[in-house]
């Protein structure tokens, strides 16, 4: 992989709405001065990256964007891929998956052939499942194949938060975790305002407030379905996310972010892939940080790894 200083070289595979929201977000924040664009459709893919390209002259630095092919993916720092089908009305959430697994096929045997040495950085929903089927097509170590897991939602949580608690969202430190999807949910007990604990906050007003910290935390997960709902998809929020776990690893930054990576004996789960708080540097998943639950939060825990543990399996 290219040091901090090179040349930083990042594959999107999907020009869809989400893939080009990254996009976008990458030419802005100028976060790889590389950018390979590649679609079933090629065509798109070449009108994206012309639209993009006509862009520069008002960036902050200067990137090179085409349209490319797998080939592109030999000497790149990072693969993300967004591509994948969308749900038909009427379709079951297992035959979605069967359908995304058949496409990953496709794209993961390619980007492997051409040498790729990087990191797999995964957006395709659900989530989770897709990063474990990169992990088991890519044959990669599991450091190195991260997915966005739940670091939108933690995102959104920060935000309902500080405007609940009147501040800035950067110095909340509280989490989603688990699937995501339905059975994320909230420890709260290792919710922060600084370093004070957030239940302490309630100040004699336990029943308000604790009541109030759940309705955030079913914001937060409704939130994905009340702007589907509102405009037909979510984009934004998620290249945002992807923009930033990018150069977390790029930048070889040491952050901590909540992604989709492999439990090896965290939280008693192994072989499963999960939204949890991770340093993410240069090599990925530096390693998983381990957050202290209560007992209801870990049987929320298993209860969300059980779920992703059995569509996996269903799958096959």
């Amino acid at each position: 992989m290219a040091g901090v200083n090179d040349k930083r070289k990042v594959v999107l595979i999907g020009t869809g709405m989400v893939g080009m929201s990254y996009a976008y977000c990458l030419v802005n924040q100028s976060v790889c001065n590389e950018l390979v664009l590649i679609d079933i459709d090629r065509k798109r893919a070449e009108g994206e990256a012309m639209d993009l390209n006509h862009g520069l002259a008002f960036a902050a630095a200067n990137m090179r964007i085409y349209a490319g092919d797998y080939q592109d993916c030999e000497d790149a720092d990072m693969v993300v891929i967004s591509a994948g089908v969308a749900q038909q009305p009427g379709e079951s959430r297992l035959d979605l998956l069967k359908r995304n697994a058949k496409v990953f096929r496709s794209i993961i045997e390619p980007v492997s052939a051409s040498g790729f040495n990087g990191i797999f950085l995964v957006a395709t929903n659900p989530v989770d499942i897709m990063t474990r089927i990169t992990y088991a097509l890519s044959g990669f170590n599991p450091r190195r194949v991260l997915g966005s897991g739940t670091a939108l939602d933690t995102a959104r949580l920060r935000y309902l938060l500080g405007e609940y608690l009147k501040v800035d969202p950067r110095n909340v430190h509280a989490y989603v975790i688990g699937e995501h999807g339905d059975s994320e949910f909230v420890p709260w007990s290792q919710a922060l305002l600084a370093t004070k604990p957030i239940v302490e906050l309630c100040d004699g007003q336990e029943d308000i407030c604790m009541d109030r910290l759940a309705g955030i935390a079913e914001e937060v997960q409704g939130a994905a379905y009340k702007i589907i709902e509102a405009k037909k998809a979510t984009y934004y929020g998620i290249g945002m996310a992807l923009t930033r776990i990018t150069r977390a690893v790029l930048s070889d930054e040491n952050s901590v972010l909540t992604v989709s990576a492999m439990l090896r004996g965290e939280y008693g789960q192994t072989d499963v892939f999960a939204g949890v708080p991770c340093i993410i540097n240069r090599n990925g998943v530096q390693r998983v940080l381990e957050l202290s639950l209560n007992q209801e939060e870990k049987e929320k825990m298993n209860r969300s790894c059980q779920i992703l543990r059995d569509s996996y399996e269903q799958m096959k």
